[in-house]
């Protein structure tokens, strides 16, 4: 009878099989991949459930206000992202929707209708847009130092138009178009996040337009070169920027029926968070519409469970602070170098 021998493992199957963990490391660091987000997220949330002594922060209802809450930062998120494609920056994007939404709330105490009031607020974010644009490119004063100062115009006109006080809604339609209402038991809300997540993926992918804003942010001479207007895409997606500002101020206002100064004003660092922890490059030329907006439900999530923890205001914002910074670092640029020395 022949007895079993030892079969010698092949080179190819040791090689195989002790580079399967390098490609797994691989795709989770991955700057393209999702997989590193979701595992922060599914630790956070395990921790939170755990910290947390109630099942309150596993519901469904809270998951679903945290994402009601956001989605004026998902709608200013997905607009940062084709800025940052292509190779520019907004910083007044956050400073938008407390005017859009003080003058919204404005004309609606005036006895304007709900029309009027949404078609003043956005063409206010589409002029903001303009200027910044037009001072960036035709100028040629780098889009950060244009938008950093816009900061300054737009806290100030915010503050000049409401007098430093704020200015309530009473108009059911507009609260429940934009906040409050629903169709068909789905928050409008919730609407609102769907359709914009779509368009802007969508446009960033299938689109002449968005193939246009990654080639602008990836290498601009050569965009200019292959014919692309890199002048007009830049100065349309710093209009988008604002124009999202604008509807995120909308927003803002019909949840919680009033235009203040201040509302939603300090979205810029969370909203740049997103961006960057959803996979887009900082140097442009590459970026992605569903990883801003689990960026953004990140930013949400680590807010809400701070909450719920009992966390004071300063705890949670020195918290919140500290795991932004952590998942930038662990989706930014630096992963390449890990990767390196796999």
């Amino acid at each position: 009878m022949n007895q079993p021998s030892d079969a010698p493992v092949s080179a190819e199957t040791a090689t195989s099989a002790t580079s399967l963990p390098r490609r797994l490391l691989g795709a989770i660091l991955s700057p393209d991949s999702s997989l590193l987000l979701i595992i922060v997220m599914l630790t956070l949330i395990a921790v939170f459930a755990v910290l947390l002594s109630d099942t309150a922060f596993l519901s469904i209802d809270n998951f679903m206000n945290i994402l009601k809450g956001k989605t004026p930062l998902i709608v200013m998120a997905i607009a940062t992202v084709f800025v940052i494609c292509a190779g520019e920056i907004d910083l007044s994007i956050a400073s938008v929707p407390p005017v859009a939404g003080i003058l919204a709330a404005t004309l609606l105490s005036h006895d304007y209708s709900l029309w009027v009031a949404v078609s003043a607020a956005l063409a206010a974010g589409i002029a903001i847009g303009l200027v910044n644009g037009f001072i960036t490119v035709v100028i040629g004063i780098p889009s950060f130092i244009v938008t950093l100062g816009m900061i300054g115009v737009l806290q100030g006109l915010a503050r000049l138009i409401s007098g430093e006080q704020a200015v309530p809604i009473l108009d059911k339609t507009y609260t429940a178009i934009f906040g409050q209402g629903s169709i068909w038991s789905i928050p409008s809300l919730l609407i609102w996040t769907v359709v914009a997540a779509v368009i802007g993926a969508v446009v960033l992918r299938a689109t002449p337009f968005g193939k246009a804003v990654l080639a602008t942010g990836g290498n601009e001479v050569a965009a200019r070169y292959s014919g692309i207007a890199t002048g007009r895409v830049k100065v349309v997606v710093l209009v988008l920027s604002s124009l999202a500002g604008a509807i995120a101020g909308l927003l803002y206002t019909g949840q919680f029926a009033s235009g203040r100064y201040d509302l939603g004003g300090n979205d810029l660092l969370p909203t740049l968070a997103a961006v960057i922890i959803g996979g887009t490059a900082l140097a442009g030329g590459r970026g992605s519409v569903e990883g801003a907006i689990a960026g953004a439900l990140l930013v949400g999530l680590v807010s809400n469970g701070v909450i719920l923890l009992g966390f004071s205001t300063p705890q949670q914002q020195i918290f919140s602070g500290m795991i932004i910074v952590l998942a930038v670092a662990l989706s930014g640029r630096r992963i390449a170098q890990l990767r390196a020395m796999q």
